[in-house]
Order: C-alpha cells, then structure tokens, then sequence
C-alpha cells in the first residue's frame, strides 16, 4: 500500500471541508478542514490557520512539509524523526498520522473558523481573526480532554480572548482553565474587534455534551511553535513536547 499522502486520498475519508473552501470570497478564507476529534481525545492541539493550500503536502493538519510538528512527534515516540515523512516524495504519511492519532488520543482543530491575510505568506503575525472559533464548542465533543495546547503566540492570544483568561502564558508554560471561565455567557468577545455572536452559550451543547464542565481539569499549555522560523533548535522543541506528552500520560 502507498504511503504517499496524496495518492492516498481516494482511499481514505476525506478531511477536507469543501463546504468552506467554497464559501471562502472577497479575501475571507474559512477552515479548510473539518475538525478532527477522536472520542479518546486527551490532548487539544489548536494552532492559528492552516496556511495556504499550495504550501500543503497532504490535506490534514500542519500540512506544510517544512514545518517539523510531525517530525517532533516522530521522535518523541518512535525515535526517528522520520517516522511520518515519505522522503521520496516529500509529503507526510497521512495514514500513519491519523492511525497514531487515533490511537494516542490526539485532537486538533484552529483557534480561528475565518481569517483574512494581510500579507501573501505563512506567518501568523499577517493574519487577522474574522471569526474565531467556539473553543466550548469542541470541548464539549472531548469527555476525556485533558490539556489544549497552543504553539503559536497568535493561537494563544485567540483562545486566551476567547475564554477570558487573564494572562496569556509564555512558551513552555501552563494556566488552568476553570470553571467559569468554561460557562462563561459570551461565545466570542473583543468589544472593540470584529468578533460577534450572542451573548449565550448554545443550547445545544448544554443539552447534548458529553463533557461535565463542572467535573472538568483543564490546561492550556503553551509549547513552542513547531514552525522552522522560531528560534529554537529542533532538539529543544522534541524535549518540550516530550514533557507535555509524558506529563499527560500520552
């Protein structure tokens, strides 16, 4: 069986979300991919925004073939950096990531549903949150959610907005997500931003989670951006993901 990413695409689901791609107009990009969310779920990942497709090698998250977030993991749990890139073609093993997923219990979505950039590149710093995504919302659907981890300062600025969290953690570092803060009345927030949406939470989600927010131990644990523009060698980053993961019994 092929492990190359693309030609594995008509075998396997689908994680696109042509639904968005096509409602995507007028310099508003909405997410690309649906949400992927194992019911085993301990760990959270939320990054900022998929970069754009022409950069991707295969349609899952942290597509961009030069950005090391799989070859992180790779290390960390198989001792090969390697373990999740066909070399050959320079693509991702999308079978392999999304089997290891599954089996660890490792979630991922953004922190922004539609973004618009300001400039024609990958850097988060260019890209302006038009909506931000329902962070209760995908908690809801992770009854075994332990920690959400951001590795970028723009995610970590979205969901700390978003879930009024009083701090923004530095990298490498972590803050409890409490109670309240998980029931808080207000969906989105930035008075004086765009961001919009009523001020209660859905009733849908009240009515069908599976998640007990009053039973819930949340952490938001900032790790460094797996991007090769953060200045930080690949050694040190495979040490602090290595934490988190061992720390959450992954």
């Amino acid at each position: 069986m092929a492990t190359n990413g693309k030609n594995l695409l008509d075998t396997m689901i689908s994680y696109l979300n042509t639904e968005n791609i096509a409602r995507s107009a007028d310099g508003v990009e909405y997410h690309p991919l649906i949400p992927f969310l194992p019911q085993n779920a301990k760990v959270l990942f939320l990054g900022s925004f998929p970069p754009q497709r022409k950069r991707w090698c295969m349609d899952f998250y942290y597509p961009n073939f030069i950005n090391d977030h799989w070859r992180i993991e790779g290390q960390i749990f198989f001792g090969d950096k390697n373990h999740f890139v066909d070399l050959d073609n320079k693509c991702f093993k999308i079978d392999e990531i999304v089997a290891f997923c599954q089996e660890k219990g490792l979630a991922f979505f953004d922190t922004s549903t539609a973004i618009r950039r300001l400039q024609d590149n990958a850097s988060d710093k260019f890209l302006e949150v038009v909506e931000p995504t329902d962070i209760r919302a995908l908690i809801a659907q992770l009854p075994h959610l332990r920690t959400i981890v951001t590795t970028g300062e723009k995610a970590t600025e979205t969901i700390c907005t978003s879930l009024g969290l009083p701090e923004v953690p530095k990298v490498n570092s972590q803050c409890s997500i409490f109670n309240s803060q998980l029931e808080e009345n207000s969906q989105w927030s930035m008075v004086n931003g765009q961001w919009s949406m009523n001020k209660a939470l859905n009733s849908q989600l009240e009515e069908n989670s599976q998640f007990s927010i009053l039973n819930s131990q949340l952490t938001l644990w900032r790790l460094p951006s797996s991007s090769r523009a953060y200045p930080l060698s690949f050694d040190k980053k495979v040490e602090a993901y290595r934490q988190m993961f061992t720390t959450m019994g992954v």
